[in-house]
C-alpha cells in the first residue's frame, strides 16, 4: 500500500533508531534528561523563543497554550477550519474552560480585517478576547501557507488590543521549506507556538511548545497534571531532533510531488482541483460523480491509500516515505480509474 492518508504513517530510519538507541537519557519529570533539555533549548534558540517544553503531541502542545494565555470565560478567535477547533476533541472547553469563535477565512487562514471584527468590547456580559490562533500550514485548508505580512498583521492587532498570538505550527516546516522564512521570525510574531515533528520530519512521535520561560514553567505543572509527565525522554528528543537535521531538507520534494499528483488529478474528467490551492505536501481534490468513499474503495484496491475530507473531497498527504517511484504508481492509478 502507498499511503497517503498522512504525513504521519512513517516509521523510523535505520538512522533515527541508531540515534534513539544512542541517546543519553535521565527522568525528565525531575528535569534531568540531557537529551531533551538540549533540545528543547535548541528549538527555543531557532524560533527565537525563550524556552520549549517538549510534549507527546500537537494537541497537548495547544492546549497548554491556550491554557497559559487564558481565564477561564475568554474567548479564543480561530478560522473555522482550525485544527484546534476540528480536531481537540473540545479540549479548550473542557481544560481552560474557554470558548473558541471560528471565523469564515481564506483556506484555513486569518487576515487582520476578520479577526479585528471578532474582538469583543471587554464588557462584564462578554466572553473576553484573548488570543487569536492561527495554524500554518493548514490542514483542512490543503496545506496553505500564511505570508510574513499577513503574520506581522495579525501580531500587531494582537498587541494593539492587548491579546495574544497562538502559532499552531504543526506543519511550520513545511511552510518554512516553502517560503524560505527564517524560523526565528515566527517567534518574533508569535506569544506561544506548537511545532511537531511526527508529521513532514518523520518522528515517530512528539511536539513542543515554545513560549516565554515564564509560561514554560506554567505548562510544565500543567503538562505532569494531565498526563504529560514522561521519564527517559531523550529516546523520542534524539528522533525528533534527527528528523529536524535530516529530514527537514526532504521537504520540498514533497511539495513537488504533490504538485505533479495534482497536475495529473486535473487532467482527469472525474476529478477537479484548484492547481493554485497546492502549496505545499498536501493534495485536496473533489469528487465530479459519486462519493469520496466510492473513489477510495477503488484506490485502496490498486493499492493506493488516502482519506475522505468531505462527502466528496478527498486528501492525499506526502512524506519523505512516499518516493518517485510511488508518486508514478500514484499517477497511474489516477490517469486508470473508471476505466
Amino acid at each position: 500500500m502507498i499511503d497517503l492518508r498522512s504525513d504521519t504513517v512513517t516509521r523510523p530510519t535505520p538512522g533515527m533508531l541508531k540515534a534513539m538507541a544512542e541517546a543519553e537519557v535521565g527522568d525528565d519529570v525531575f528535569s534531568e534528561d540531557p537529551t531533551v533539555n538540549a533540545f528543547e533549548k535548541k528549538m527555543a534558540a531557532m524560533f527565537g523563543m525563550e524556552a520549549g517544553l517538549f510534549v507527546p503531541s500537537g494537541t497537548m502542545s495547544n492546549q497548554l497554550c491556550v491554557a497559559v494565555l487564558t481565564r477561564p470565560g475568554d474567548e479564543v478567535i480561530i478560522d473555522e477550519l482550525g485544527h484546534i477547533f476540528n480536531y481537540e476533541s473540545g479540549a479548550a472547553a473542557h481544560l481552560s474552560s474557554v470558548q473558541l469563535r471560528p471565523l469564515k477565512g481564506n483556506r484555513g487562514k486569518l487576515s487582520r480585517e476578520l479577526a479585528a471584527s471578532a474582538i469583543r468590547p471587554a464588557n462584564d456580559w462578554d466572553p473576553h478576547t484573548r488570543v487569536i490562533a492561527v495554524e500554518n500550514t493548514t490542514n483542512k485548508g490543503g496545506g496553505a501557507c500564511y505570508s510574513k505580512e499577513e503574520l506581522i498583521e495579525l501580531s500587531n492587532l494582537a498587541d494593539e488590543h492587548g491579546i495574544f498570538l497562538h502559532l499552531d505550527g504543526a506543519r511550520i516546516w513545511n511552510a518554512i521549506a516553502e517560503t524560505g522564512m527564517e524560523p526565528e521570525f515566527f517567534g518574533s510574531v508569535a506569544d506561544t507556538m506548537s511545532i511537531c515533528f511526527s508529521k513532514g520530519l518523520g518522528a515517530p512521535v512528539g511536539s513542543m511548545m515554545l513560549a516565554s520561560g515564564e509560561n514554560i514553567k506554567k505548562a510544565r505543572r500543567l503538562r505532569k497534571m494531565w498526563g504529560g509527565g514522561m521519564r527517559q525522554v531523550g529516546l523520542l528528543a534524539a528522533a525528533a531532533d534527527y528528523a529536524v537535521e535530516k529530514h527537514l531538507p526532504l521537504l520540498k520534494e514533497d511539495h513537488r510531488r504533490a504538485r505533479e499528483l495534482a497536475e495529473a488529478l486535473s487532467e482527469h474528467p472525474a476529478f477537479t482541483i484548484d492547481l493554485s490551492t497546492v502549496e505545499t505536501n498536501i493534495v485536496l481534490f473533489d469528487v465530479n460523480s459519486g462519493t469520496a468513499e466510492e473513489v477510495l474503495k477503488s484506490f485502496a484496491a490498486s493499492g493506493v491509500g488516502m482519506i475522505p475530507f468531505g462527502p466528496k473531497t478527498i486528501r492525499a498527504t506526502f512524506h519523505f516515505q512516499a518516493v518517485d517511484v510511488d508518486l508514478e504508481k500514484v499517477i497511474e492509478v489516477v490517469r486508470g480509474y473508471g476505466k
